[in-house]
């Protein structure tokens, strides 16, 4: 199975840490697999909304692996939602696979547990083949 990787690093200031590292794996053509890692917070958080789609293919899947996020503030929350509403409206169908820093905003921001979540990378390999493909609606008027 072909693996395509893109990496790319962000700092806050030249003296400071990596912040957020995000890096992209093609799986098959539409199933793109992005990690992240490091932190996530306002000073970066917008970060996660681009980096989270920028890759996915319209009809294709999406795994957000964000198990090797150390911290995730919870206003980076909103950044989520609006990953869930990019891939909506591009017909993809994605996962995020929190890790313990993401789970504890998601118990607190999304308790009706809303957002696609799996456990592990096989595992949302598996939801996202068993899963119904979103509909998308046509205007037929055009």
């Amino acid at each position: 199975m072909p693996t395509i990787s893109v990496a790319r690093r962000t700092t806050t200031a030249a003296h400071d840490h990596v912040r957020a590292q995000f890096d992209t794996q093609w799986l098959w053509p539409a199933t793109a697999v992005v990690n992240v890692h490091g932190e996530l917070d306002a000073s970066n958080a917008a970060e996660l909304s681009e980096n989270g789609t920028q890759h996915a293919r319209p009809s294709g899947q999406l795994v957000l692996d964000m198990t090797a996020v150390r911290f995730f503030g919870a206003c980076c929350f909103a950044c989520l939602h609006t990953i869930n509403v990019r891939c909506a409206g591009a017909n993809i169908d994605w996962v995020l696979i929190p890790g313990g820093a993401v789970s504890r905003v998601l118990r607190i921001c999304d308790p009706e547990g809303t957002l696609p979540v799996s456990t592990d990378l096989p595992a949302a390999l598996t939801q996202l083949r068993s899963q119904p493909r979103q509909l998308e609606l046509v205007d037929l008027d055009r």
